[in-house]
């Protein structure tokens, strides 16, 4: 399905941008370069009239993402949390993106619970809402439990959802494809790779039983976070396409008046989820990806409530200890560390020179760490560490991609409750914290001991797997198998050539 059909899918989607006037709205808010924006708007004029219209009453982006489907408001998502990067006007017309789209009705939402349960709506539940929240993939229900009474929220799939996303990501896979032809320099960031790891992430997002599983993953390993919690899953209540958690009540992360008005002090929730992002990916290698506003709320007491868990991010901890020591090295400004960690890691190509690497790190460096507090930003160190990386022959390392986007969309939301935090100061303590106990001597006799463990398991059987791998290796290599066509090949050869020689031996006896 990723043929050149998916052309008119992209050809859909300029003239989508252009026809709603996102086109001029997008180029704006990156301050394209004029002749980029003159080559962009001529290519796509001439096919405005094949754009959907989308909902005339949303402003131009958001009118444009919503037409175009799922994969689109992701990425609409992610931009709603960095107003440093689109402005504050775009990053709030996009903010209603996250769980503001329009629902489908609830007749279907009924449909579908009772097919997924194989229950009626009125023998579980006493009281269903209208959908409070609507999301891309998504939308919440509010309900009351008949047996007990307790408040619950519903989350169901939007009908089609699955065969929505696979045109996207189809489309997005030609798109891959055309670049890496057409342009070799690009294949080093392997875009069909990124495509994929995508199409992995959204995929797991599509079945509500793996996320209900990451939910209770998550709340084991942050059950001692202060400041920190999670809804309780109801997996007698969940299946693929529903799932069933406690109701979490409180104030939605994105609204600042209403945080003002409740007595909430925004700075410290500010310094909070980006502590709580570091923390659950460097301590536990599984954090929540999907951390934009509507997906955070704070109760009444103060504390955060995360839900969605349809995007959860896991690295394992060799790159966990790799990702430490390279923002730690920024935060001390120790760029010929940070340099033979990309070289150590394998992330650099080895016939570089280390040295040059790490004076152009520093070039990245400096003029971030000399700005004011309201200007440093990873986004920005990201942007500029790509450029090196890519003149060094970097490829991009797909296992850091959630990972690295998670870290912009949490310092967006960030900065949008505490426009001047300094994100170098606020990570600095995790990052130590995190180096002591993985990298020291602790995380050594630490590693020893685990070897040693494994080893153990093996005792008993190691003599005869050492026994067994000797004998394979003083063996004689077994003949290859030939294949199957080879052996009527050979009988035919050889058939010809005594057919030949019998006719040559013939005419010299005749002769």
């Amino acid at each position: 399905m990723r043929g050149p059909h998916n052309i008119w899918r992209l050809i859909r989607t300029g003239a989508t941008l252009e026809r709603t006037g996102a086109m001029g709205v997008v180029l704006d808010a990156f301050d394209a370069p004029r002749p980029l924006r003159i080559v962009f708007r001529t290519l796509a004029w001439p096919f405005r009239w094949l754009g959907y219209k989308g909902d005339a009453a949303m402003p131009p982006a958001t009118r444009a993402l919503t037409a175009l489907g799922p994969a689109y408001i992701k990425f609409g998502q992610v931009l709603s949390t960095r107003p440093d990067v689109v402005g504050d006007e775009l990053a709030v017309q996009l903010r209603v993106l996250q769980d503001k789209l329009p629902p489908f009705s609830i007749e279907q939402a009924k449909a579908s619970i009772e097919e997924e349960l194989g229950l009626t709506v009125d023998e579980v539940f006493s009281e269903l809402s209208e959908p409070v929240a609507a999301a891309s993939i998504a939308q919440v229900h509010r309900a009351r439990l008949r047996d007990t009474g307790q408040d619950v929220a519903v989350k169901v799939l939007r009908p089609g959802i699955e065969r929505a996303f696979r045109k996207d990501i189809d489309a997005f896979y030609f798109a891959a494809g055309m670049i890496e032809f057409l342009s070799p320099a690009s294949r080093r960031l392997r875009p069909t790779d990124v495509i994929s790891h995508f199409e992995g992430v959204v995929l797991g997002e599509l079945d509500l039983r793996l996320e209900s599983s990451s939910a209770s993953e998550y709340a084991a390993n942050t059950s001692g976070d202060d400041g920190f919690s999670l809804p309780a899953i109801n997996w007698s209540l969940s299946s693929r396409r529903v799932m069933t958690m406690s109701w979490a009540e409180g104030v939605p992360l994105g609204d600042n008046a209403a945080l003002d008005s409740a007595g909430h002090d925004r700075a410290a929730l500010g310094e909070r989820v980006l502590k709580l992002f570091l923390s659950h990916a460097l301590r536990d290698g599984f954090f929540h990806a999907d951390m934009h506003q509507g997906n955070l709320k704070v109760s009444s007491d103060g504390k955060i409530i995360a839900y969605d868990f349809g995007i959860m991010g896991h690295i394992d901890e060799y790159t966990r200890r790799v990702y430490a020591e390279i923002l730690f090295g920024f935060i001390k400004r120790d760029y010929q560390r940070v340099a033979e960690v990309h070289f150590e890691a394998g992330y650099v190509p080895p016939d570089r020179d280390v040295d040059e690497f790490a004076r152009a790190l520093r070039a990245v460096g400096e003029p971030i760490f000399g700005m004011d507090a309201s200007h440093i930003s990873m986004g920005r160190l990201l942007s500029y560490l790509f450029e090196v990386t890519e003149r060094f022959g970097m490829e991009t390392r797909t296992e850091l991609i959630l990972l690295q986007r998670t870290m912009v969309v949490v310092e967006g939301v960030s900065r949008s409750l505490h426009p001047q935090i300094n994100i170098w100061e606020v990570a600095r303590p995790i990052v130590e914290d995190y180096i002591r106990q993985s990298i020291g001597p602790r995380a050594v006799a630490r590693d020893l001991a685990k070897t040693a463990r494994v080893l153990a398991r093996f005792g008993p059987r190691l003599p005869n797997l050492v026994e067994n791998a000797l004998i394979r290796q003083a063996a004689p290599p077994e003949p290859k198998p030939h294949p199957s066509w080879l052996w009527p090949a050979v009988w035919l050869v050889a058939g010809s050539i005594l057919g030949a020689g019998g006719t040559i031996a013939a005419a010299l006896l005749l002769s």
